[in-house]
């Protein structure tokens, strides 16, 4: 799996609130600066601005810039050629040709989150430029004609669904990192933390949030528990002594089941 390893909650902060972002880069594990969907039009330059001026680790730092093809990606990276970061988010990521056209500077994190973006998600991860993947469910569903991505209980609805476990699968094939999406129900703790212990389930290296309050919910859910560890540890000293398959603890235990005991070590 890619070497992103930020920690398991990215935590999104407008650029145009350069008020925030020393809180924000030490509530999260790391910051991400958005010039793209949560600063107005008229606000772009200020927040170019303050991009240019924050005073944030840029190894715990990535930027989210606008789309490939438009006047505003053109000037984000003109904004980061001034900057040390060297991290970046492209919002609506769809080719890998688009991607690869980027200054060779700058690691990239595709956000897939169009239909274009997911059906080419495999093309992507395979991108050597890309260090990891994002879905997200909202533009997607607009994208589609759609209203939006969850059913009156909460619940994610299959194309939004099937767009993650796409994305997923994707970067996991690419030996890339991948990262769940934000959920925007900020009072909503239980269907975050439901949703954070899925990801790590599942194979997700980090979830991106909006608020402050949702990082330690993230960090909870990816973070082992003690039976977790005892299982982990015990596990993994019981394979030193035997020879391929053998029998731990009632269950057949195998290279695949030996993987899991040491990803949940390495979240530890």
């Amino acid at each position: 799996m890619s070497g992103f390893g930020l920690g398991p909650a990215l935590l999104f902060c407008p650029a145009d609130r350069p008020e925030r972002f020393a809180k924000a880069a030490a509530r999260a594990d790391a910051v991400i600066l958005d010039l793209e969907d949560a600063v107005a039009p008229a606000d772009k330059t200020a927040a170019r601005g303050a991009v240019i001026e924050a005073e944030l680790d840029p190894a715990r730092t990535i930027v989210r810039v606008s789309a490939p093809g438009t006047d505003a990606f053109v000037a984000d990276m003109a904004t980061l050629s001034q900057t040390d970061f060297r991290t970046i988010m492209v919002a609506k990521s769809e080719s890998a040709a688009a991607l690869g056209a980027i200054d060779e500077r700058f690691a990239l994190v595709a956000l897939c989150e169009t239909a274009a973006g997911v059906a080419a998600a495999a093309e992507i991860a395979a991108s050597e430029r890309v260090v990891a993947l994002m879905w997200g469910a909202e533009d997607l569903v607009a994208s589609l004609g759609g209203t939006s991505s969850r059913r009156a209980d909460g619940a994610y609805r299959d194309i939004a669904r099937y767009a993650r476990s796409g994305v997923l699968l994707a970067a996991g094939a690419h030996g890339k990192a991948a990262i769940d999406a934000v959920h925007l129900d900020i009072a909503d703790t239980a269907g975050l933390a439901a949703e954070a212990e899925d990801a790590v389930a599942s194979g997700f290296a980090a979830t991106a949030c909006i608020h402050p309050s949702q990082v330690e919910v993230i960090r909870d859910a990816y973070r082992p528990s003690p039976d977790e560890r005892a299982w982990a540890e015990s596990v993994l000293a019981a394979a030193e002594g035997e020879r391929g398959v053998f029998r731990f603890a009632g269950r057949m235990v195998d290279e695949p089941v030996l993987a899991h005991a040491r990803r949940v070590l390495a979240r530890a």
